[in-house]
């Protein structure tokens, strides 16, 4: 498409009173020396998976099938429909491009990940994710936000300039995304329509009054004004960049296009931010008789073909040692399904990160299913979602680990999710031995016995099946060897509780069952 013509068909909208509400603002650009890791042309694509999604038909754990399939008859994938994926996980009929990339080592899977006290809302749950704050805490920043408010003091003062002409963050849909949120202002420019990117009329300029009246309508008319650089910037990137003409015709994949031929292209932005919605599937999640059909296979079907079209462009380009994706989703689904053939929020689930650096495999163990399962149980956390961005920033981003903790959690345990090619860190995921909990079941207490192979730092909580923590177990550093660790429940009422053994950044989780 001509410039001309691009510029004509194009809307970059980045003021509230567009949005209808939302909150967006108009950001800045190429990252300086200062900026994430240097000079480097890093990027990474955040696709929010809106509306929770059911990890338990995306990523099927075979070694706990028939405890599942009684748990969720009507919705659950027969067996055999399944797509070989590893030993113990069967892959959803229609996420044959997510194989295709595990196959050919660009893919990483992250079970269980979530938060401690896990909050069922979407609004909070999504919200805390965006912050990246603990659930009983408030912020009014992204994660992102944050750190680029750390590197960029004071913006949006004086952006774009000729060192800083590109947007920082690019957010793909209706509204600028929270990730991306600073103190003053969002870091983010959002596209609403691929095909729909130009300027914004600032009208003719007056004298402004000197009051409060004109100080705002300055800053309206000094925003239109940056959103139009900025915009003229995304259309020179998109003009001069290029893409494979095989992706599927669906939002997500002509918006993952729209991101391949601006990188293509020269586009300094750092950050880009998708979301596919619809995955709140209380109901219909599947279709009666069918369950390889329906919205969710849909969904998944959409995200892996597309996630798999925009890896295979980049490496055809040269470009996919530059790029690393990464999905997540405010929670997972319950185990037990409803009567409406769908399922109902959860707690934790798995999230895929993608490139040609990543370290390829997965990460934790599959969710443990019993026989019993109560009717609100979710999948429990193994890992904590902000152990994956902290992973991710000082991997990609070189952002050190001390500032990850001040960023995120001090809670904060790296995570190799990233490989060589992205990563100066070395350390390996802890293992932890021969976790059990005996007896199990129980009446009072139990008893968790585990072996370590060199001295570290142990955490061990007991959460419900809510994912609320009910008391914390013991928090210390411990020697090498075996331990046996003493769990008084008294007080607490009967019922499936999961016992959650950190060792490092090596996670177990026991489900114990009180009777």
């Amino acid at each position: 498409m001509k410039r001309r013509s691009f510029l004509r068909n194009t809307t970059a909208f980045t003021l509230p009173a567009f949005f209808g509400g939302f909150s967006v603002s108009a950001m800045p650009s190429k990252l300086m020396s200062s900026m994430i890791n240097g000079d480097s042309d890093r990027v990474l694509v955040l696709i929010d998976l809106n509306g929770g999604n059911d990890g338990l038909n995306s990523f099927v754990p075979l070694d706990n099938y028939s405890n599942l399939f009684n748990a969720r008859q009507n919705v659950i994938i027969p067996e055999n429909n399944l797509l070989d994926f590893t030993d113990t996980i069967g892959l959803h009929p229609a996420m044959g491009g997510v194989r295709n990339l595990y196959n050919n080592g660009n893919l990483t899977l992250v079970q269980g990940v979530g938060y401690p006290d896990q909050n069922r809302s979407h609004f909070r749950s999504a919200d805390i994710w965006n912050t990246g704050a603990d659930a009983d805490v408030y912020l009014n920043t992204g994660w992102v936000g944050r750190y680029l408010d750390d590197a960029f003091p004071g913006y949006p003062a004086n952006y774009p300039n000729a060192d800083c002409p590109d947007p920082f963050a690019i957010t793909l849909g209706k509204s600028i995304s929270g990730t991306c949120q600073g103190m003053d202002s969002n870091f983010s420019m959002a596209i609403i329509d691929t095909n729909n990117i130009g300027g914004l009329t600032t009208g003719v300029e007056v004298d402004q009054q000197d009051d409060c009246y004109g100080s705002e309508i300055g800053f309206v008319i000094e925003t239109f004004k940056k959103s139009n650089l900025y915009g003229e910037r995304v259309v020179e990137a998109m003009n001069a960049g290029s893409s494979a003409n095989n992706y599927p015709d669906t939002e997500l994949a002509e918006q993952m296009k729209t991101v391949a031929q601006l990188i293509s292209g020269g586009l300094g932005t750092k950050i880009y931010v998708l979301k596919l919605g619809g995955f709140d599937t209380h109901g219909d999640q599947v279709v009666e008789g069918d369950p390889t059909l329906g919205e969710h296979t849909e969904l998944l079907k959409e995200l892996s073909d597309a996630i798999f079209a925009f890896q295979e462009d980049l490496k055809a380009q040269g470009l996919d040692e530059r790029v690393v994706g990464m999905t997540f989703s405010e929670f997972g689904r319950k185990i037990i399904s409803n009567a409406a053939v769908g399922t109902d929020h959860g707690s934790a689930a798995p999230m895929m990160v993608f490139g040609s650096c990543i370290n390829a495999g997965i990460i934790g163990d599959n969710p443990v299913i019993g026989q019993e399962v109560d009717e609100e149980e979710g999948v429990p956390m193994q890992y904590d979602f902000r152990w994956i961005y902290g992973s991710i920033l000082m991997d990609w981003f070189e952002v050190p680990e001390e500032k990850v903790q001040m960023l995120l959690t001090n809670d904060f345990q790296y995570v190799p999710v990233l490989s060589e090619c992205a990563s100066s860190n070395n350390k390996e995921i802890t293992i932890i031995q021969d976790a059990i909990a005996s007896p199990n079941p129980f009446f009072q207490n139990f008893n968790i016995t585990f072996n370590i192979l060199e001295k570290q730092y142990v955490k061990i909580d007991l959460s419900d099946v809510l994912g609320k923590t009910i008391k914390v177990i013991t928090s210390q550093n411990m020697e090498a060897g075996p331990h046996e660790i003493y769990v008084d429940t008294h007080g607490i009422p009967s019922g499936i509780y999961f016992a959650r053994i950190q060792v490092g950044n090596g996670v177990k989780t026991l489900r114990v069952v009180k009777r």
